[in-house]
């Protein structure tokens, strides 16, 4: 059976959309108000509201209200949490990769033709002479 959380679905879930991706990365430089997070992005207000909400509800923005002006920041908990699983699969990447570069190694036929040819040199068992 396989083992999953339902915590992950929901932050995958919400960093597939670029709109979404985009006001992560604002917030990385500290908190923004709402109207400074919809700047660049060429959509309506209840749209970006919209994007705030499901980035809320996956946990990985907090905000709050002061007086007219609505604030968001980052938090860390889910975002860690995914990065945590896919160093899980990071890894078996790389030992993939490691082990497809040294089976290349063995099985290149241009190297082992180098070495073939090196075996095959017979060292001088005299210096030259010197004439």
């Amino acid at each position: 059976m396989v083992k999953y959380s339902a915590t992950l679905d929901v932050t995958f879930s919400a960093l597939s959309d670029p709109t979404r991706r985009t006001i992560l990365s604002t917030l990385r430089r500290g908190h923004a108000s709402v109207t400074e997070l919809a700047r660049p992005h060429d959509i309506s207000m209840p749209a970006i509201l919209k994007h705030l909400n499901v980035l809320e509800q996956a946990g990985l923005i907090e905000q709050r209200k002061t007086g007219r002006v609505r604030m968001c920041r980052l938090t860390v908990g889910p975002m860690q949490a995914a990065a945590d699983w896919l160093s899980l699969y990071r890894v078996f990447w790389e030992n993939q990769l490691d082990n497809l570069g040294r089976f290349l190694e063995r099985t290149d036929p241009e190297k082992a033709k180098k070495q073939e040819n090196k075996a095959c040199r017979i060292p001088p068992s005299h210096p030259p002479r010197r004439s």
